[in-house]
């Protein structure tokens, strides 16, 4: 019967994530509404089927540790150190004040000193999940404003772990101010330890294992490499360590973000993220009880004043008072205002050791489910926020008389500038000639290659090079194909050409691909799918041939001009139309030094 729960419970919750997550996209709002939606159809809050609430939990769990991983891949640590400024006293100033906040409404609601103290820390964390999935679903993950918010949270977590650690310590009866110091000792020292761990000896460890399982050839065991490093360290980090699983995670993904393998490793070792990832927000909805709004609207009401106005608020006139930009201040602000995973973690913490009304544990719940659901909404909105906020006479003239004079804040943090002229997939010999020429054209490419020790080798020379499979969204992303003029296959062979089209055409419907391939029958398939220039080997070598029996016989020049177009007529009869896309049999024909691209 258990078996039976775990395949109901996942096919029932993900089935109704898909239909209310595509409905809800299709309103134009986030998909994460329905997800929500969903956990409260399969809950025991409405009629009809019941998921497993326990069993969407533990799968939630795996997913919030793979999304995690994903995230740390692209947070490096000199990001973290980067915003460490704005970072560190931006969150321990946001939750010295939602805690205030939040004990001042336990207070007056009467649930006494300590139930309120506990309930004011659970709303100073947001959801790391949540925060993820808003800024990549608006493209900010990795912009500043993603780096801030990122490494602010980072903060939160540490900040939360610890309390979690001495929460049963100070509410112990013969706790001392001696053996709260030596709790807090312990638990900084340990999570002292597992950076230095995981970060040090991870950093050597962790790459060499990649190293061989990428020159085994088998892409399974890669993936499982990747994924066994992020469920490893994450069960790692809580039962040696008492550091959260998320976290834990989040830092395995900065180790391996640190090396080579970070673009493969985001694509291949990570298909299921997502879909585990939607089980959070399934689980969390299932937990919505709707006669909390009728018994509790007081509490659930100063709950969303709280998180949605004074968290926020704290947060805008922080960064700002750290001199950031506002649309930085304000992108910040409405990213942090929902609560989440560590929020529920703390309730159930303190509930356990009896000092938490369930009325408190129902309106985090409630109140978390609801932020959720509006978060993305709200940073929606940003933009028409600002537009307000500059017809408001004091605002613009006092506060955002800085917007347009700041300088905008550099995002060219990658590897390689965000302008990219032309991508190279594959670095064989047509690979090679052509990114010659274009770097002694002044055009200087992004090769993709798949081959490690030539990914290595180009490195080494100072090429901008990305190791991955093209066939994968975020090793395209890393090469920049959304500012790309030109995708270019230097290989014949490669496999998943059409695939790699589509997949470049949906970041940059504008981008003009080079296609190479063996054979002519390959043409209508090719341009279908929105090849712009093909050469065809076959008909390179049939030319070449012609050309060469004609010259030895004697032909002149008009002769060789003429029948070469007649061949080549010849060769391509199967497609005529050239409206869309053009054949030809000739080399690779490179942008100009004179091309917009550089």
């Amino acid at each position: 019967m258990h078996h039976l729960d775990l395949i109901l419970t996942l096919t029932g919750g993900l089935t109704a994530a898909l239909v209310l997550g595509y409905i809800t996209n299709r309103l134009g709002l986030s998909p994460i509404v329905g997800y929500l939606l969903a956990g409260i159809c399969v809950g025991p809050a409405t009629p009809g089927f019941v998921a497993n609430a326990e069993l969407a939990e533990q799968m939630a769990e795996v997913g919030v540790i793979l999304l995690m991983f994903g995230v740390g891949l692209h947070f490096h640590l000199a990001d973290l150190l980067a915003v460490r400024k704005v970072a560190l006293p931006g969150a321990l100033g946001q939750i010295l004040i939602s805690a205030l906040l939040g004990t001042g409404l336990g207070l007056i609601v009467g649930w006494g000193l300590v139930p309120s103290i506990i309930f004011g820390l659970a709303l100073s964390v947001a959801s790391t999940v949540v925060l993820a999935r808003v800024l990549a679903d608006f493209r900010e993950l990795h912009t500043n404003t993603g780096r801030i918010a990122m490494g602010w949270l980072v903060v939160e977590d540490l900040f939360t772990v610890v309390t979690l650690v001495l929460l049963p310590t100070v509410l112990a009866a013969k706790a001392d101010l001696a053996g709260v110091t030596i709790a807090a000792f312990l638990t900084f020292g340990k999570i002292g330890l597992f950076v230095v761990v995981v970060m040090y000896g991870g950093g050597v460890v962790i790459p060499w294992v990649f190293e061989r399982m990428a020159k085994s050839g088998s892409r399974e065991l890669f993936t499982l490499t990747v994924l066994v490093t992020a469920l490893g360290i994450a069960v790692v980090s809580a039962q040696l360590f008492g550091v959260s699983m998320a976290l834990g995670a989040f830092l395995a993904g900065m180790v391996v973000g640190r090396s080579e393998f970070s673009a493969r490793a985001a694509s291949d070792a990570l298909p299921m993220k997502d879909a585990f990832a939607v089980l959070f927000f399934v689980s969390v909805g299932m937990l919505f009880d709707p006669s909390q709004l009728v018994e509790a609207p007081g509490v659930i009401l100063g709950t969303l004043a709280i998180v949605l106005i004074g968290k926020p608020l704290a947060a805008f006139v922080i960064v700002m008072l750290l001199r950031y930009p506002p649309r930085t201040a304000l992108s910040v602000a409405i990213a942090l205002a929902q609560i989440g995973e560590f929020s529920f973690i703390l309730g159930s913490l303190a509930r356990e050791l009896g000092v938490f009304p369930e009325e408190a544990n129902q309106g985090l719940i409630v109140a978390a489910i609801l932020s959720i659901t509006i978060n993305p909404l709200l940073y929606g909105a940003i933009p028409k926020l600002e537009r307000w906020m500059h017809q408001v006479p004091w605002l613009s003239t006092r506060l955002l008389a800085r917007l347009d004079a700041a300088p905008a804040v550099s995002e060219d943090h990658e590897k390689f500038g965000t302008n990219t002229p032309a991508i190279i997939v594959g670095y064989g010999p047509i690979g090679r000639m052509v990114a010659r020429i274009l770097i002694e054209n002044g055009i200087r490419p992004v090769i993709i290659e798949m081959n490690l020790d030539t990914f290595r080798r180009l490195r080494n020379e100072g090429m901008c090079v990305v190791y991955g499979d093209a066939r994968q969204v975020e090793v395209l992303k890393q090469a920049h194909v959304e500012s790309a003029r030109y995708l270019i296959f230097s290989s014949a062979e490669s496999h998943g050409v059409e695939e790699i089209i589509q997949q470049a055409k949906t970041l940059h419907p504008q981008i003009i691909t080079f296609v190479r391939t063996r054979f002519l029958h390959n043409l209508p398939e090719l341009e279908h799918f929105g090849a712009a220039r093909i050469f065809v080997d076959e008909a390179a070598i049939g030319l070449a041939m012609a050309t060469s029996i004609l010259k030895d016989l004697g032909a002149t020049g008009d002769q060789l001009d003429r029948e070469r177009d007649r061949v080549e007529r010849e060769f391509f009869n199967i497609k005529q139309s050239t409206t869309t896309s053009q054949v030809s049999a000739e080399t690779p024909v490179v942008p100009p030094h004179d091309s917009p691209a550089t």
